[in-house]
């Protein structure tokens, strides 16, 4: 460097000489230090990694390195372009193929486009499932990686999926494929059109002299040949190799018959089975190890299976064939006819015909099982050949379980739905008991005991408090109804109870209680519990009553449920958590079988025509609802399998910490409230409106009465001067707590009592509004009178203290 500089210099020099131009030797100086930095600086950065220890990237070594079997990986720059790839990756999508530019559709291209770009801006992205056909699916994942953040790492691995949840056991990749390989079977997942999805890692070292080869999309029939009497043989190990058994498993999802691949494209376990007998053996005693072999298989594998002969004779079924057909511990009966409802035989019996005399096919056919015929299922059949008197292979996954769920979630719907109804109607029948009554009242207040309309109008009266009590019933099932929760224990309630239990049972019933002991407390209303108590006893005294003569034992235990054992029960439904449960059990013969979905429905009854409502257990449903507890019913049976009768369990999750505390308010009593007021009455149903403004006209205040919540607000923005805000909570266009979220806005202390025909601790909950007040529909004339004087009272109490 200091030569190239003296050199330089005297180049310089020789120039000003020359020119006698200084202003030309200065520029030669510049330009050529500007050229010697540039010298420098490229000699550094070529010595950069030398200086720093590190050697300059091989990337041969890189390849050998991310080899992997089953897992694409590829290394792109800042510009995407493809540094190095493994194998597989350049197998799946070629050497032209740099991520993000894979060969994929557009959706999938703008996707992996994306991750691209979030890697390079956060270090790392990923994406579990992106369609790159209607055949091959991928995980893929970027990763920044080098001394600058300059590459990407790319890992892309195939998505290979069964066609049932409970297929997921079928990892031929894994150690399941290699086990079968040991055995002397060889397996893959072919499409309809036989097209490879995946194979074991034996099947692929058997077929193209390499395990870890990627066989994916490629024709599965093209790494098999057969002799002239229809051996088939690998196609790389010739009539040299062993003879193998193929047998086409359909996999078909039973619960929507359809693949992951599309309703069009079935899929297939294809099992290649090692006769273990070279080509100078016989035949038949290939064929018998094969069976062997197959039944060893079939016994541990998740789906049902069963093989029958060409005459439609079981011959072998495994463990979960019989769950599925609620066989298990029985045995097989001589025919899959057996199995079903009679109206299917027919129908089953000429699909197995079919398959086990035609040629080698597979299909599917939907038929109703005797143990629930109720609910179709989809049966797979596949006609096999070379196992000896095995014809066709039946498959059926053992879907009782999820059977069990979906009528759960079904019937818990349905109860939602009818809880809905309910409310609705109570609270729209409550309107119209609150009309009746209120009439009622002011009638009375014309009538003396004595006149001839006076009983009559007592009469009217008395059944509209009947009808207010049905939509008390309705309110509880469909948990809307007002509780009032404490920290109670379930035997005191029962002890509470039990004296008019023994009376309503009579001397023909015994009446048995028996406790564990260290229960747990409960958060619930003690009158509502009582109430679930006594329907419950009610209605085990009617099934006693209803038959024989009349005698019979109620018996009601409480015990304690750890959440262990909750585990231990298995239940779908009730959460795992400890329990104080309620026990009421009878001996009057059980509840029949179509009765036990429709139990808890409200209106519904088994009992002739005038002797129940169908509320009762409807309402202990409801209750223990809205307490946050479960109930069950179900059958007691004798050692022979008969139902002797009924058991409802009802479990209370265990209280834990303290009682939430009240608000601190001063409880609303009637009063002598004389002094009048002005009174904004908002209710948007004409004839409540209307008893409402007659029942406080004649308490003495000033109404002004509005029919949706628009005009209660303008009789406020107006200048209107009121005392108190009386109004319904479901109005149409602007509702009751909108329209006094308003008014408050304007007049913070002005108050507020709310009418409705739903529960108060629901509407408090919902609403939020504080300081407001409540009175329960259907309401009698001197109650709404006495409320609003209470409100008022109340009202005046708390400025004369805050002055």
């Amino acid at each position: 460097m200091l030569a190239l500089g003296g050199a330089v210099v005297a180049s310089a020099a020789v120039l000003f000489f020359a020119t006698s131009s200084g202003l030309v030797a200065l520029a030669f100086v510049l330009a050529a230090g500007v050229l010697l930095g540039g010298v420098v600086m490229l000699d550094r950065m070529r010595d950069a990694p030398e200086r720093e220890g590190v050697a300059a990237p091989d990337w041969s070594v890189t390849v050998a390195a991310i080899e992997r079997a089953g897992e694409a990986i590829a290394i792109t720059d800042r510009a995407n372009r493809m540094v190095c790839a493994n194998i597989f990756f350049l197998d799946s999508f070629g050497a032209s193929a740099a991520p993000p530019a894979l060969p994929f559709g557009r959706k999938a291209l703008e996707a992996v486009t994306l991750l691209a770009r979030n890697a390079w801006r956060d270090g790392s992205a990923a994406l579990e499932d992106v369609e790159a056909s209607d055949e091959t699916r991928w995980q893929v994942s970027a990763t920044r990686a080098g001394r600058g953040d300059d590459h990407l790492i790319w890992r892309l691995r195939p998505i290979v999926r069964t066609t049932s949840s409970n297929l997921h056991a079928l990892d031929l990749a894994g150690p399941f494929g290699k086990m079968l390989s040991r055995a002397g079977i060889e397996t893959a997942i072919t499409t309809s059109d036989g097209v490879i999805r995946a194979v074991s890692a034996g099947f692929a070292e058997r077929a193209a002299g390499d395990e870890r080869a990627s066989m994916v999309g490629q024709d599965f029939v093209s790494f098999l040949r057969s002799d002239e009497r229809d051996r088939i043989f690998f196609a790389r190990e010739g009539r040299g190799g062993t003879p193998q058994t193929l047998v086409d498993v359909p996999l078909v999802d039973p619960e929507e018959r359809v693949t992951p691949a599309g309703p069009d494209e079935a899929t297939s376990l294809m099992l290649l089975i090692d006769s273990g007998v070279g080509i100078g053996s016989g035949w038949d005693g290939a064929s018998q190890a094969g069976v062997a072999q197959l039944d060893a298989l079939l016994a541990q594998l998740p789906l049902g299976l069963a093989m029958t002969d060409r005459d439609g004779r079981f011959l072998f079924a495994n463990d979960a064939f019989l769950r599925s057909v609620a066989r298990e511990g029985r045995g097989l009966p001589a025919f899959p006819t057996d199995l079903v409802v009679r109206e299917d035989k027919a129908a089953l019996s000429d699909a197995v015909r079919r398959h086990g005399r035609g040629p080698s096919t597979s299909g599917d056919v939907a038929v109703r099982l005797v143990n629930s015929p109720e609910e179709p299922v989809s049966l797979g059949l596949a006609g096999v050949r070379g196992l000896g008197e095995a014809a066709v292979l039946l498959s059926l996954a053992d879907t009782s379980q999820e059977n069990q769920l979906r009528r759960q979630v079904a019937q818990a719907t349905k109860m939602q739905a009818v809880g809905q109804l309910a409310g609705g109607v109570a609270h729209d029948f409550n309107n119209v008991l609150t009309a009746i009554i209120g009439n009622c009242d002011l009638m009375l207040l014309r009538h003396i005991p004595g006149d001839s309309d006076y009983d009559d109008i007592q009469q009217i009266r008395a059944n509209s408090n009947r009808a207010a009590a049905l939509t008390r019933q309705l309110l509880a099932f469909s948990r809307q109804q007002t509780l009032r929760p404490e920290i109670i224990q379930l035997p005191d309630v029962v002890s509470e109870v039990s004296p008019l239990i023994k009376r309503l049972l009579g001397e023909k019933i015994t009446y048995y209680v028996q406790h564990d002991r260290n229960l747990g407390p409960v958060r619930a209303d003690p009158q509502q519990m009582e109430q679930v108590i006594m329907n419950l006893a009610v209605n085990a005294r009617d099934a006693i009553q209803s038959r024989g003569n009349g005698t019979g034992r109620i018996s009601l235990f409480t015990r304690t449920l750890h959440a262990k054992q909750v585990i231990q029960l298995g239940s779908e439904v009730l959460p795992a958590a400890d329990y104080t449960v309620l026990i009421v059990q009878d001996t009057g013969g059980g509840i029949p079988p179509h009765v036990l979905p429709k139990l808890f429905e409200p209106f519904f009854t088994t009992k002739e025509q005038g002797k129940g409502t169908g509320l009762g257990l409807s309402t202990a449903y409801g209750i223990v609802k809205q307490s946050g507890g479960f109930i069950f019913a179900d059958n007691i049976a004798d050692k022979t399998g008969h139902p002797v009768g009924a058991r409802f369990t009802v479990y209370f999750p265990v209280h834990r910490g303290e009682m939430p505390k009240k608000r601190a308010a001063a409880p609303l009593v009637s009063s002598d409230w004389s002094a009048g007021g002005k009174v904004l009455l908002v209710e948007d149903e004409d004839m409540v409106r209307a008893v409402a403004e007659r029942a406080l006209t004649r308490a003495g205040y000033e109404v002004t009465a509005c029919a949706n919540g628009e005009e209660g607000l303008a009789a406020i923005t107006e200048g209107g001067t009121f005392d108190v805000v009386v109004s319904d909570v479901v109005m149409p266009g602007m509702d009751g707590p909108a329209m006094v979220r308003a008014i408050r806005a304007q007049l913070p202390k002005m108050p507020v009592l709310f009418m409705s025909g739903y529960a108060e601790e629901q509407l408090r909950r919902d609403i939020d509004i504080p300081d407001m007040h409540f009175i329960a529909k259907p309401f009698s004339v001197a109650s709404i009178g006495d409320k609003v004087g209470a409100v008022l009272q109340q009202a005046r109490a708390e400025a004369e203290a805050g002055a």
